[in-house]
């Protein structure tokens, strides 16, 4: 494993783009901590709410593979700025938002600025830093990205009960401004070398024709898709309900599970980097990250220090989802690698984009007429079997790792 140390001023270039992560996912669970604020001030149900926050993932999904393309062809600086300049004017328009259709505009406009920065950092980190020490860094990316996660739970808690819902998402609009500045003045293209470049058309085949692109969207999807709708939509009100806890507290509860996987990627890349091994590590994780989301859902009403230990070793598990990036960085060329993990990615953000609003049908199904201040209320028995369509996934992703070639290393 390469040791030699990184120049300051590209691990600052990396730095600040792994930190769009961090503002993506941030919006990305926002809504977890303004449910019943937005239930009521709209006057909405679990399925339209379910929608309104996987707005931010259709969009995000649908433009992984276009913008992958556009990384691989144009770079990576302009692009990423703008892409925060639309996320923060459609905060300010869901802060403003006088319904739920312009809330729903508002929210795809976000999405649609976030989608740029999860490809975008690997794109930086793929450019920049050292092969052999991708996964390392791919995880540290996670890891930003569930620093935002945390502060979208506890910590934005407190902003919404000071600010309201509507400043709080105006005060994000004005972070992401300052942050598009930065980068417009700190990250550099990287020239890419003669002979590199593939025509559109020859990128696609050549990606879509490899097994390990669709083998490790899958078990992106699979890894991802429980963390996206459990923790980032439905887990506070699941643990007001079933456990009876304040909101602020289920918000803190919550935020263990992104603390878990913030811990877990660069963990886990960093051993798999060591190994030389991709499959394995991936397999091991989704067996266990699988059993102990399965704990949680359908296991009695956990004290809450024991809870609190699942769901940290849950999202330290699921973490190993980046190992597919890895594995599809190195199974393609430089000229299309971008376009690879785009098309990855567009299966693990879909899979929050298909489960949230699923997860919400199922809780109206369920739901027995309870409202409190205009709000729906769901019971424990509603929850439950919402939530029980998500550890069976993990099985998924043990199967796509079964169907994944590993490359020597």
């Amino acid at each position: 494993m390469d040791t030699a140390p990184i120049p300051p001023r590209i691990l600052a270039m990396w730095a600040l783009a792994a930190s769009t992560f961090l503002y993506a996912f941030l919006q990305r669970v926002s809504p977890s901590v303004m449910v019943e604020d937005l239930m009521r001030g709209f006057g909405v149900g679990g399925t339209v709410l379910g929608n309104l926050s996987a707005f931010y993932l259709y969009a995000y999904a649908l433009l992984q593979i276009p913008l992958g393309v556009m990384f691989d062809r144009f770079g990576v600086r302009r692009l990423m700025a703008a892409s925060l300049v639309a996320s923060g004017a459609g905060s300010l328009l869901f802060a403003v938002a006088p319904s739920v259709e312009i809330a729903y505009l508002g929210r795809l406009l976000i999405g649609g600025g976030a989608a740029c920065s999860f490809v975008g950092a690997l794109t930086v980190t793929a450019l920049w830093l050292p092969p052999a020490r991708f996964a390392l860094f791919a995880g540290l990316v996670q890891l930003l990205g569930m620093v935002g996660a945390i502060f979208g739970q506890a910590p934005l808690a407190a902003l919404v009960a000071w600010l309201g819902w509507r400043g709080a998402l105006a005060a994000m609009a004005l972070v992401a401004a300052a942050m598009a500045l930065a980068l417009h003045l700190v990250l550099r293209e990287k020239p890419r070398a003669a002979g590199t470049q593939l025509r559109l058309g020859e990128t696609m085949r050549a990606v879509l024709a490899v097994r390990e692109t669709w083998t490790c969207a899958v078990f992106g999807f699979a890894m991802t898709g429980p963390m996206l709708a459990f923790g980032g939509l439905w887990a506070v009100p699941y643990f007001t309900t079933v456990y009876g806890l304040p909101r602020t507290t289920a918000a803190a509860l919550t935020s263990l599970i992104f603390a878990g996987w913030g811990v877990g990627a660069p963990v886990i890349g960093w051993i798999s980097d060591r190994l030389g091994r991709r499959r394995a590590p991936m397999a091991i994780c989704a067996a266990l990250s699988g059993a102990l989301l399965a704990a949680v859902i359908f296991g009695p009403v956990w004290p809450v220090w024991f809870l609190a230990v699942l769901l940290v070793l849950q999202g330290f598990t699921a973490a190993a989802m980046v190992l597919g990036f890895a594995v599809v960085k190195e199974r393609h060329a430089a000229g299309s690698a971008a376009f690879a993990m785009a098309v990855v990615n567009t299966f693990v953000v879909g899979s929050g984009a298909l489960l949230q609003p699923l997860i919400g049908w199922l809780l109206d199904r369920g739901w027995t007429g309870a409202l409190v201040d205009g709000a729906r209320v769901y019971d424990g028995a509603a929850y439950g079997a919402a939530l029980a369509i998500l550890p069976p996934l993990f099985a998924l992703a043990l199967l796509a790792c079964a169907a994944t070639r590993e490359r020597a290393r």
